[in-house]
């Protein structure tokens, strides 16, 4: 609603509210009627007609609440509604920020819906509403809102018509008082030529007066000085006539027969030649004076107006000079008085505003010369008022528009003066604009230019680079977390040489295209040149960038150029980096970007490469050599941990404990250590599939230690993506799980992520098809991440599907999360798989888990990790017939860092 009070319109809203209340004694019948045509046919029991003064609101109208007469203007509604120039309409007090607190909807009379239209008078002030009120929430149909505009308008005639009463009072007051001092006046004066004199002689104004019976004219010393003759000059009425000009005599001669049939009397402003020849001007007034219906003597007076009249014709010399140059010139113009009301538009205003000049005269400059912001469209302050206001030049907010009456737009520039009186008053405000709009749009054209690929359309290097610095300042500022890929692309030159530059061209707007739509609208795509893309993905994980990556990889692969008949398939090598405060320059940042690039091409094309910081690899293989150290140390010194995570059964009829083995280390001092700490050092050296080994050894040892097996179902035990692809690791497993038997290997599920599977997808079948031989079960862990992951199930035995996390976590407030675990779990059940949901966090997420068919669910909500042991005694009720020694368990560097 636009806000269009300033500090003058307010004060000339309370003026005009203050010749109101003089009138609040006058019957209200009107309002009264009005105020009922609304309730009935708004159909609602309350309808007002109030006038909102500084500090309360009144009503002139009262329908349903006979017992309130006033209320406090700030808790009053038509408070609000007096600020627009339209409805206002509330559906429900309760639920706005703005009302809900307010004691009329907290207490009596409980106002629920609001309806009202301001009453703005023909000066634009806004004196108060008529509303519509329930106790209920509702909303008008379009013909009662139009119904009560259009009682709006009648009770603004019905106010007017009182303020117009109120002036006649005024008007015939002064009148009266004017009287009675003119005749106080003439009595003080009574007839004393000396007084007269001197008077005239004070004032410049002569005196005369002519008896029609003896023909006898008598003059003032005044009047003898204007003629230039002798005080006692005598003339004859004829004689005196001949001192006006000749193009003036006939003017006079007509005034003097019209005053002598009629007694009506002149006022005329005659050229003058005095008895020196000199030529002037006078004023001449004068009356007839009446006996008994008749003429009896003619009397006026003179006054040389000769200077007056030379400024007069100078000013309007001026005047007309500025007008025709106000209207000559390209700029619009509009004037105003010291109240905000426009005076005068010349025609370039009147073109673009779309108003007449007399149309617009008089009305409040904003409803004229209305503007607003190019961009968000609220309305802009106006210039005019700011002026008034401070008293000095005032320019436009940048991006203004101007709407016209026809609705035509404006691009504009503009500067507000105020004009002054001679003693300093600002009396009124000069407005001058005039239309850029065309200058805009080639201004806004060639920023765009110099921002964009001319080929592509995509962002190009200069601006890349300025936004880049932005997003670094941001991880400064901030310690965000963003990502930038270099992106070239593999066969480029090929195409170019084999199809021509035309070709080329056809190609890097299709590559544009295709990444444009798989990063996000708010990441920032560029051309930096040639067949070298960037991108600037904010607030992005390394893992989330490199998802990704991966997929625009993936859609390149897929991608085919089609060229005279012929398919050609272009590749991409991507460098990636993450953008963070550990960069103090764009230059270093880019240049790691290049390097990561170059690597991505030598490593064989097509892939994407992480970047590598020489520094910190230093100080993590460091790191990493003083774990694998400690590793080797923890193995011989028995210091690895079993725990247990609980996978809850979603499905009714669902029986067993079905759990997951975690790994823990225990440090030299005592202190439990996580997976996180270490597993990387672990994968780094080569000791991932040992440690595969300890967890699946002690794992079926523990399970061959317990009295019996009822009441467990499933054991879940991970395995590293090295284990997948070591023969030797296979054979390993397979003679344990032989020794353990078919009634165990049943209980066992063999978790392999979806990366590994794929890393190593010729060993991953063989080693499936080996265990399941033996009863093992086999989950695909992580299912989701990868780029083809319906593709894989195709290639892939499997039993269960564990739902990446990165899907799960989301899943209540990212509707992209819950399209795709959706989409998971009806391939899962096309293809006759359990499905289980990693890192359920809170009760919400549970819920919807349950809601979309999931069979098992797995997080911190339903069940710390424990002990192995703890966990089998208080599910299983069941402790080892002999102790069986704490071994090492894990899962995948991925899956345990995930589930932990």
């Amino acid at each position: 609603m636009p806000l269009r009070h300033t500090a003058r319109t307010e004060s000339q809203r309370l003026r005009c509210l203050n010749e109101l209340q003089v009138l609040d004694t006058a019957a209200e019948a009107e309002f009264d009627s009005l105020a009922q045509i609304a309730s009935l046919v708004c159909e609602v029991p309350i309808a007002l007609i109030s006038l909102v003064a500084a500090d309360r609101q009144w009503f002139k109208a009262n329908i349903g609440l006979p017992d309130v007469a006033e209320t406090d203007r700030s808790s009053a509604f038509c408070a609000h509604t007096i600020l627009g120039d339209d409805l206002l309409e509330i559906e429900d007090a309760s639920d706005d920020s703005r009302f809900h607190d307010n004691p009329l909807v907290r207490g009596a009379p409980g106002i629920r819906f609001y309806a009202g239209v301001p009453l703005t008078m023909a000066d634009g002030a806004s004196v108060g509403s008529i509303c519509v009120i329930d106790r209920r929430p509702r909303r008008l149909d379009a013909r009662q809102r139009e119904v009560l505009r259009h009682l709006a308008n009648a009770a603004v005639k019905l106010l007017e018509g009182r303020r117009a009463l109120l002036d006649e009072r005024d008007m015939a007051s002064a009148a009266h008082a004017m009287l009675e001092e003119l005749d106080d006046t003439l009595e003080r004066l009574g007839s004393s030529e000396l007084l007269l004199n001197r008077t005239g002689e004070v004032a410049g104004v002569g005196g005369w007066r002519f008896d029609l019976a003896t023909q006898k004219i008598e003059w003032s010393k005044e009047t003898c000085r204007i003629h230039g003759v002798a005080p006692d000059f005598v003339p004859k009425l004829s004689q005196a006539l001949q001192f006006y000009a000749p193009e003036g005599r006939p003017l006079i001669e007509q005034a003097l027969a019209i005053a002598l049939e009629t007694g009506k009397s002149w006022d005329l402003e005659l050229p003058f030649i005095r008895a020196d020849g000199k030529r002037i001007w006078v004023r001449a007034v004068g009356e007839a004076e009446l006996e008994a219906g008749k003429p009896v003597r003619l009397f006026g007076a003179l006054q040389d107006i000769t200077r007056q009249r030379a400024l007069t014709d100078e000013i309007a010399e001026q005047h007309e000079l500025l007008r025709v140059t106000l209207q000559s010139i390209g700029d619009a113009v509009i004037t105003t008085d010291a109240d905000a009301m426009v005076t005068w538009l010349n025609p370039v205003a009147e073109r673009m505003t779309g108003w007449r000049n007399d149309d617009a005269r008089g009305r409040p400059v904003g409803q004229v010369f209305h503007i607003v912001n190019e961009a968000t469209r609220a309305p802009t302050e106006n210039p005019v008022y700011t002026c008034i206001e401070q008293g000095k030049i005032v320019g436009l907010a940048s991006h203004t528009v101007l709407i016209s009456r026809d609705g035509n737009e404006y691009g504009i520039e503009d500067s507000a003066a105020p004009i002054r009186s001679s003693n300093g008053l600002v009396i009124g405000v000069v407005l001058v604009f005039h239309d850029v709009t065309e200058q805009r749009r080639l201004s806004g054209e060639m920023s765009y230019r110099a921002k964009h690929d001319a080929l592509t359309g995509l962002v190009n290097r200069t601006e890349f680079e300025a936004r880049l610095r932005n997003v670094l300042d941001k991880a400064h500022e901030e310690r965000s977390m963003h990502a930038l890929l270099f992106i070239d692309l593999d066969q480029f030159k090929l195409v170019n040489d084999a199809c021509g530059h035309s070709a080329g061209d056809q190609l890097l707007q299709q590559v544009s295209k295709l990444l444009k739509d798989t990063v996000r609208a708010r990441d920032t795509l560029a051309r930096l040149g040639g067949d070298e893309f960037a991108v600037i993905l904010e607030y992005c994980s390394i893992d989330q960038a490199q998802r990704v990556a991966q997929q625009i990889c993936q859609r390149m692969d897929d991608f085919r150029f089609v060229h005279d008949n012929r398919r050609l398939r272009i590749g991409t090598s991507i460098g990636l980096v993450p953008a963070d405060q550990r960069w103090n320059t764009i230059a270093a940042l880019m240049q790691a970007a290049d390097t990561s690039c170059y690597a991505a091409k030598e490593a064989g094309r097509n892939r994407v490469h992480v970047w590598f910081d020489t520094d910190q690899a230093m100080r993590a293989r460091h790191g990493e050599m003083q774990w694998a150290a400690r590793l080797e140390q923890a193995f011989d010194e028995d210091r690895f941990i079993l725990y247990a995570q609980r996978i809850e059964a979603l499905a009714t009829g669902a029986q067993g404990l079905h759990a997951e083995i975690l790994i823990r280390m225990r440090d030299a001092d005592g202190a439990l250590i996580q997976p996180a700490a270490f597993l990387p050092a672990a994968e780094r050296f080569h000791l991932a599939s040992r440690i595969d080994r300890f967890v699946l050894d002690r794992a079926l040892r523990y399970l061959l230690s317990l009295p019996a097996l009822d009441g467990l179902d499933t054991l879940c035990i991970n395995l590293s993506g090295q284990s997948i692809g070591d023969r030797a690791f296979h054979q390993h497993a397979m003679d344990a799980l032989t020794k353990a038997g078919p009634l165990l290997c049943r209980c066992i599920c063999l978790e392999i992520t979806e990366t590994a599977a794929v890393t190593n997808i010729a060993d991953a079948n063989a080693f499936i098809t080996q265990v399941r031989a033996l009863g093992v079960r086999i989950a695909l862990d992580d299912f989701g991440a990868g780029a083809s992951s319906f593709g894989y199930l195709k290639n892939l035995d499997v039993d269960i599907l564990k739902i990446d996390g990165q899907f799960i976590k989301n899943l209540i407030d990212d509707p992209l999360d819950q399209a795709a675990v959706s989409c998971f779990v009806e391939v899962a059940r096309v293809v006759g798989v359990k499905t289980v949901a990693e890192f359920v966090d809170r009760a919400a997420v549970l819920e919807r888990v349950r809601e979309l068919g999931i069979d098992f669910a797995q997080g911190y909500h339903l069940h710390q990790p424990e002990p192995l042991e703890t966990l089998f005694e208080r599910a299983l009720g069941q402790t080892p017939v002999v102790a069986a020694p704490a071994v090492p368990g894990r899962g995948s560097a991925r899956a345990v860092l995930a589930t932990d």
